[in-house]
C-alpha cells in the first residue's frame, strides 16, 4: 500500500538489532507508551545493542529458549511530510516502508502516514 507522510519521523536507535532466523534472544520488557504500539519487547542478542522486536518475530526451540524465528531488522526509516512511502508489511502499529524514488527502507509509525487514493 502507498501512503504520504502527514508527521516527521526520526529514528532515536542509530545501531538497530538485526536478527537472522535461529539467532538467540534475551527476550526483556514488553513496550508501555502513550502510542499504543502493543507486541514489541526489548531483546537483545549477542554482539548488538538491545533494540525493540515485534512478537510475531519472537520463536521459542524445542528447550523453550527464546531465538529469531524470522529475519528481521530494527531499522526505522527517517521520513518527512509530503514524501511518498510503499508500504511492504504493518506489524503492531508500525510498517516496513521503502521510500518511492529512493533506495532507503526500514519502520515507520502507522500514526505518521495517510494511505494514498487513486484521484
Amino acid at each position: 500500500m502507498d501512503y504520504r507522510v502527514i508527521q516527521t519521523h526520526r529514528s532515536e536507535f542509530p545501531h538497530p538489532i538485526t536478527l537472522q532466523p535461529g539467532d538467540p534472544l534475551q527476550v526483556g520488557e514488553r513496550y508501555q507508551g502513550p502510542e499504543g504500539w502493543d507486541n514489541w519487547y526489548l531483546c537483545q542478542t549477542p554482539g548488538q545493542a538491545a533494540g525493540w522486536v515485534p512478537a510475531q518475530v519472537i520463536g521459542r526451540n524445542a528447550q523453550g529458549d527464546a531465538m529469531a524465528a524470522e529475519a528481521y531488522c530494527a531499522r526505522e526509516l527517517d521520513v518527512d511530510v509530503g514524501q511518498h512511502v510503499r508500504g511492504e508489511r504493518e506489524l503492531n502499529s508500525w510498517v516496513w516502508c521503502e521510500l518511492v524514488g529512493g533506495t532507503t527502507s526500514g519502520w515507520v509509525p502507522l500514526g505518521v502516514l495517510a494511505p494514498m487514493t487513486d484521484g
